[in-house]
């Protein structure tokens, strides 16, 4: 058991294509990840993806999971990218006792492989893929409150050498993406700066009240987010990290970079 707990850490994951072109929010998680691996023993990973949704929040038990492309149109190079780390049913143990003991009804499944909401910031995060990972279903139709709750329960694990992550991307507006899509490099459309920051003010003044309401609150909401499965796993590491709570941590940035102009890259950790 560690002495001292370890982050939890929000993500943002793009397109498939930063597992290719990394911008510079890739080598910033490599340094970051290094970093842990060198001062703390990780034990494990445990993930939320929205591109795994199911009627609970259901928990990965197979000991090897395969790698899944689980998109399509893109260039072959990103076909033959495999993610080998290994699952860990001791660990999705942990974690259906952590929901259990929270009174948060759970199911598993054996055969459920790493979506690219997974692999790809993992294989930039820890690239030789040695971590042991475990994957927790996006349940359909919970609000933020329901997904803090989650985090909430697994916040024990930190101190137990467990690394609680959740990825999407902070803007994920895939309508304007696909309608022609920019230049990596493009300059940010002014929207996706406004809406990260006041993600980012709304994180560093702890409120929750603001957060939890910030499809009503937060500027162009419904623009940077048509639909909120990307953004629900930051309130899975919120909830991790005991934002909110009484000893409330401060988000440290990885990332702010902003892909294709649209796609805002924010990455956290909380500490």
């Amino acid at each position: 058991m560690t002495t001292t707990a370890l982050p939890s850490l929000f993500v943002s994951h793009g397109a498939p294509l930063f597992a290719i072109d990394p911008g510079t929010s890739g080598p910033a998680l490599t340094r970051w990840g290094g970093a842990l691996l060198a001062d703390s023993p990780v034990r494990g990973v445990v993930v939320m993806s929205p591109h795994w949704m199911a009627a609970t929040p259901t928990v990965m038990t197979h000991p090897q999971p395969a790698t899944w492309h689980d998109f399509g149109g893109f260039p072959p190079a990103l076909y033959q990218l495999q993610y080998p780390a290994p699952g860990n049913p001791a660990l999705a143990a942990e974690v259906l006792q952590a929901f259990e003991a929270a009174g948060i009804a759970t199911d598993t499944d054996s055969e459920r492989p790493f979506d690219h909401g997974a692999w790809v910031p993992l294989m930039h995060l820890f690239p030789q893929a040695t971590v042991p990972v475990v994957q927790v279903a996006l349940p359909h139709g919970a609000g933020p409150a329901e997904v803090l709750a989650l985090g909430q329960a697994l916040l024990p694990l930190r101190s137990q050498g467990v690394l609680v992550m959740g990825t999407g991307s902070m803007t994920h507006n895939l309508s304007e993406f696909f309608r022609g899509i920019p230049p990596l490099d493009s300059p940010p459309a002014p929207y996706v700066g406004e809406f990260s920051r006041w993600v980012e003010a709304a994180i560093s003044r702890h409120d929750v009240a603001a957060l939890l309401d910030y499809r009503r609150q937060a500027p162009h909401a419904l623009r940077a987010h048509p639909t909120d499965d990307h953004f629900l796993p930051l309130f899975f590491a919120l909830g991790a990290g005991g934002w909110g709570g009484v000893a409330s941590p401060q988000a440290s940035y990885l990332s702010r970079e902003v892909m294709y102009g649209l796609l805002a890259m924010d990455s956290f950790a909380l500490n």
